[in-house]
């Protein structure tokens, strides 16, 4: 079992820049495909950004894409998340999610995502 932990989320001001983590535990990291999703209160939790096992492989919602970066650390079981250029409607909470795969390409289809963080409250007021 994967154990994941997102931390880094907070209140921000719209054009400002957030830095997410999630820690992952309990498995080999970096036989998992890694990914953020976010959902706003009642509504579907949407893809943002999936990263390969080994980081050499990256996707973006177009939503995201040019104003984020996804990122990991193989030695330290760490997958990030940078966010620039906040917008109000980048308000959501904030989920990392697993994928134990042997694949070398990342994906952003929801359900092939075995684990789940508790997910990070981001905040960006206009």
């Amino acid at each position: 079992q994967v154990q994941l932990v997102e931390s880094g989320g907070g209140l921000v001001q719209a054009g400002g820049s957030l830095s997410l983590s999630c820690a992952a535990s309990g498995g080999s990291f970096s036989h998992h495909g890694m990914a953020w999703f976010r959902q706003e209160p009642g509504k579907e939790r949407d893809f943002v950004a999936a990263i390969s096992r080994i980081g050499d492989s990256t996707i973006y919602a177009d939503s995201v894409k040019g104003r984020t970066t996804i990122s990991r650390d193989n030695a330290k079981n760490t997958v990030y998340l940078e966010m620039n250029n906040l917008k109000p409607e980048d308000t959501a909470v904030y989920y990392c999610a697993a994928r134990f795969t042997l694949s070398w390409l990342a994906t952003s289809k929801k359900n092939d995502y075995n684990y789940w963080g508790q997910g990070t409250q981001v905040t960006v007021s206009s």
